[in-house]
């Protein structure tokens, strides 16, 4: 049969495996990889840092269903790509990274950029392990597309020694693996089924919590359904929306602080009471609240707010089983309550409160100002990534999402820097769908090197960075007779110019009145543009009842 290398059997089981997209940086000794996964018909996008590498990886394999691969080389390459394994573990996604790492047999040694890097991979892992010889290489790919695939996904590592990469194996010697395919569907017993039913019909202010783990299941009719049938008001989590579009009349995410406090019974689906949903604890929730938590993670049940019903098993699956066990049932919230009204006021008074701010037209421009016309100009298949303190926080409330997994941001574990990186991965994997990248301006600068990524791969991404010249408050100058403030960024920056310098097109706005003008001619480039959005360095959020972090 004749012998292989281990850079060729790598890639073949990776293909083999369902790894279609590979996001790296090539150096001794991962060369050889890259160019075996390209021959073997992995798409292989050569980025600008490991870390955009690492969190475009987690992005599509969110977007595609499956674990996607980082490469990078040793050493400082697989330090820099942890931080994508930790977002990943945050976030639930699923991606392999693979390291390159000196040869085996200068272990010990001093060898160049040697490391200790399946030690410090493995506390960011589902699993982490070093290749130790060619023949095995399917066997350890199986074992971590398998893990980071199944039950609660996640992130894995294989370490790839170079005498690994660049040996050679007898194909009649190489251990065979099976193709791993779809994760196992687990359902939740029908008692619970019926006890979460029996528990929302005897709420007075019931709440559906739709999270990203609905999303990911790919569990967005079932929700549907859900929701169309029994007629609860539901809140989706940054990355739920679009899993019911943000626009449905049960939606009450324009009075989330009200829905929050009040509600008596909240459904989590596929959702967690982490710091986003403020732990479950007052005063953001009520001290009595009652939780049906929907998880595929037992040992996740009952954290912050212990459960009075647990559905344990796969989102999609759970929600097909309730929605089996509402035939048996006449019931259905009442469109007319206390609790509806109660909402719609909230909601109301707020869209009232915004409404000055998005009629300013004073410039520099105020962020719902600037958000009028984002809105307004997004396509309705777009894919959004939000990414900064203000810009992503106000973007979550002002662009609007219909369909599932078209939002990406900082996620779980507020991570700044992932921008491009998605924003990158989303264009690769639906180069059908507009991408739009809306950044605060210190958030860009994390990837911004990444520009040129998108301009090599010809990508048609649109980013818009509003530019308020600081770290959440910003500065309209540097001061010239004190230190310059730790959280200033040089007001007015022309970040434009780095788009035209590297062969996009970029804009520059400041007046109110041509944004959506501009916005509309960055639309239509075809190829990567961006706008550079003058933002008032005082403009911030609207009044909030509470901190940003209270419990």
């Amino acid at each position: 049969m004749g012998t292989i290398n281990g850079a060729t059997l790598m890639a073949r089981s990776l293909k083999q495996q369902g790894v279609e997209y590979m996001f790296g940086i090539v150096g001794f000794p991962v060369f050889g990889i890259a160019l075996a996964a390209q021959k073997e018909g992995i798409t292989y996008i050569g980025m600008r840092n490991e870390q955009s590498a690492s969190y475009a990886a987690q992005a599509a394999g969110y977007l595609t269903g499956r674990p996607q691969a980082c490469l990078v080389v040793s050493g400082p390459g697989v330090i820099h790509a942890l931080a994508g394994l930790a977002n990943a573990q945050q976030n639930c996604w699923p991606m392999i990274l693979i390291g390159g790492a000196s040869p085996t047999y200068q272990n010990g040694m001093g060898a160049f950029q040697e490391e200790r890097q399946v030690e410090l991979a493995a506390p960011y892992c589902k699993y982490a392990h070093g290749v130790e010889h060619v023949a095995r290489i399917p066997y350890y790919v199986e074992q971590a597309i398998r893990t980071s695939l199944y039950g609660r996904p996640g992130p894995v590592y294989l370490d790839m020694p170079d005498n690994v990469i660049s040996g050679d194996v007898d194909e009649e010697q190489v251990v065979k693996a099976a193709t791993i395919g779809e994760p196992p569907r687990s359902q939740a017993h029908p008692d619970a089924i019926e006890a979460a039913l029996s528990t929302l019909e005897s709420a007075e202010r019931p709440l559906v919590i739709v999270g990203k783990g609905m999303s990911w299941s790919r569990a967005e009719d079932e929700v549907r359904q859900f929701i169309e049938r029994t007629q609860l008001p539901f809140l989706a989590s940054p990355m739920g929306k679009g899993v019911l579009p943000d626009d449905d009349p049960l939606s009450v995410g324009a009075a989330r602080s009200t829905a929050l406090k009040e509600a008596d019974v909240v459904f989590l689906m596929g959702a967690r009471l982490n710091w986003i949903m403020h732990y479950g604890l007052p005063p953001r929730f009520a001290p009595d609240v009652r939780v049906i938590q929907l998880d595929i993670s037992p040992e996740a049940i009952g954290t912050n707010v212990a459960a009075e019903v647990a559905l344990v098993g796969d989102g999609k699956a759970i929600a097909r089983q309730l929605n089996q066990a509402l035939d048996n049932r006449q019931w259905f919230y009442p469109a007319e309550s206390e609790w509806r009204a109660t909402l719609k006021a909230k909601a109301q008074a707020n869209q009232e409160a915004v409404a000055p701010m998005m009629e300013d037209d004073s410039a520099p421009m105020n962020y719902y100002r600037a958000y009028r016309d984002i809105d307004a100009w997004l396509p309705e298949d777009a894919i959004v990534i939000g990414e900064g303190a203000n810009t992503m926080d106000i973007g979550r409330t002002q662009m609007l999402n219909r369909s599932p997994r078209h939002r990406l941001d900082a996620g779980t574990y507020g991570t700044m820097g992932i921008g491009l990186g998605f924003t990158i991965a989303a264009a690769v994997v639906h180069p059908d769908r507009p991408i739009v990248a809306v950044q605060g301006d210190s958030a860009f600068g994390f990837s911004g090197m990444e520009l040129e990524t998108a301009c090599r791969y010809k990508l048609p991404i649109k980013i818009v960075v509003l530019n308020n010249g600081g770290i959440g408050v910003g500065n309209e100058t540097l001061p010239t007779d004190k230190p310059i403030p730790p959280g200033a960024l040089t007001p007015g920056a022309r970040y434009e110019g780095i788009m035209e310098a590297l062969g996009g097109r970029g804009f520059y706005v400041e007046d109110p009145a041509e944004l959506r003008g501009v916005l509309d001619e960055a639309m239509a480039f075809d190829g990567p543009a961006l706008v550079n959005v003058r933002i008032h360095h005082r403009a911030g959020r609207k009044p909030q009842q509470f901190g940003w972090l209270t419990t």
